[in-house]
């Protein structure tokens, strides 16, 4: 780890999630259900440690144990500005918006820059851009 890395809680879907973001970003996704970690605050079943490492972007999550909220992120957005080639970047745009919401659409910008932003699947808010 050298960096910031998000740590979502998530209602159930961190199965599904952390995958998602690996198909999007790459890296490997490693999960740890609640038996496996030896905890008895969520469903044994339920993933109670996850991460996506290895790859350009890092993320960890977890299901929600009883009590805990889960990921409502209002007033940010995760931003990727500058992150990766143009054409990454908007692959990485376009993937998240898929079955998500477009807020504004990755464009060029008045003053050259492009950029875009959206809401994913899971409720996570992006914003993606590039120079010139």
């Amino acid at each position: 780890m050298t960096g910031l890395i998000p740590y979502l809680l998530f209602p159930g879907t961190t199965a599904e999630a952390l995958p998602f973001y690996a198909s999007v970003f790459g890296g490997e996704t490693r999960l740890f259900s609640y038996r496996e970690a030896g905890r008895d605050d969520g469903p044994g079943d339920a993933i109670a440690h996850g991460m996506l490492v290895g790859g350009p972007v890092e993320l960890a999550g977890a299901d929600a144990a009883a009590g805990e909220s889960t990921v409502e992120m209002s007033g940010m957005f995760f931003s990727l500005l500058g992150t990766a080639e143009p054409a990454t970047l908007t692959a990485w745009f376009d993937a998240l918006a898929e079955g998500g919401r477009i807020i504004d659409p990755l464009q060029k910008r008045p003053w050259g820059d492009h950029d875009g932003t959206l809401v994913d699947r899971f409720g996570v808010p992006w914003l993606i851009g590039h120079e010139g």
